[in-house]
């Protein structure tokens, strides 16, 4: 019995000085891991850093590291101290495709990372080049199962947008041929130019060229329509729900934080997030706030794992 006393004791000493450590977090400057700079993701961490700042009195340092496709910078997120001064914000790729895609990853999603919060996500819209004669999704689909494969462009091999493509392909049982191109920028450049025909593309890069008449917009890749193109029907609402493909950005922290710091980075952050301030700079940047608990964040990444392994499978994607 006394033996069974000490270790209650012992349990209940832990959970006292786990909740002092985080009634009193944070107590010096916390980090947060992005991959590339002057993207989306290292924008909205920089904007979510200042905000924590204001609300922690601590300084919110922003870190990039970027490469091998944001997985450089995960996986020094997962290997961090687990003490909930080094955070992750990252996006889908590194958080649901990079476990299908790469052969060797050091992390495990499931495993190595303590999931916090989803913070936002943005549709893809499907376009097609002004010369299409195709004026509805429907019919897009239709022009696509030509014999003769249609261009469609990617951002690069194993982006979003290829796998969208790839999606597409699965799903509609499409005739297209994905064109790499080095980034977004000449992807839509390409687009503009006639060199390929249609593909999925983020709002804030392809939205102007729509509203310009250059290209047609068909459809976004939401469940319903997006805040910032409400013209744009969903796929969802054209009887096409699977092709949802929205991108989404979360924050993570690695594995073995302590589950009351979880809590209350969820809480700060869930807080930040519903401000106006916050939802009218992430409809600046084409994107809308998307937040909830850890538990839930954890179902959507093993969720899109499930559903992206599948695509990259039938694909036969790999990258070493």
């Amino acid at each position: 019995m006394s033996t069974l006393c000490r270790i209650a004791s012992f349990l209940g000493a832990l959970a006292i000085a786990a909740s002092a450590s985080a009634q009193s977090y944070p107590a010096k400057p916390v980090k947060i891991i992005t991959g590339d700079a002057a993207n989306f993701v290292d924008t909205a961490a920089r904007r979510l850093a200042s905000s924590l700042h204001e609300r922690w009195g601590q300084p919110v340092i922003v870190e990039n590291r970027p490469g091998a496709g944001l997985t450089i910078a995960t996986s020094a997120g997962a290997h961090a101290a687990p003490d909930g001064y080094t955070l992750l914000l990252n996006d889908r790729t590194a958080l649901a495709f990079a476990p299908s895609l790469w052969k060797n990853l050091s992390y495990d999603p499931s495993k190595d990372l303590a999931p916090i919060t989803l913070l936002a996500t943005t549709p893809l819209i499907l376009v097609g080049h002004s010369s299409v004669a195709a004026s509805n999704l429907a019919q897009f689909i239709e022009y696509l199962r030509k014999p003769v494969a249609t261009d469609f462009f990617t951002s690069g091999p194993s982006t979003g947008n290829h796998l969208a493509n790839e999606l597409l392909k699965q799903a509609a049982h499409v005739n297209i041929e994905n064109v790499h191109y080095k980034g977004s920028p000449p992807a839509v450049s390409g687009l503009l130019a006639g060199e390929t025909k249609g593909g999925f593309m983020l709002v804030p890069l392809i939205l102007p060229h729509v509203k310009s008449g250059r290209v047609r917009a068909y459809a976004i890749t939401s469940g319903k329509r997006f805040a910032g193109t409400p013209d744009i029907p969903s796929v969802t609402e054209l009887g096409m729900a699977e092709l949802e493909s929205d991108y989404w950005i979360a924050m993570v922290a690695p594995a073995g934080t302590p589950t009351a710091i979880l809590d209350k980075l969820n809480r700060d952050i869930v807080d930040v997030m519903k401000t106006s301030a916050m939802r009218q700079f992430l409809l600046a940047q084409g994107a809308e706030p998307a937040y909830g608990s850890p538990a839930e964040l954890a179902r959507l990444i093993g969720s899109e794992t499930a559903k992206w392994k599948k695509v990259i499978d039938a694909a036969g994607i790999r990258l070493d």
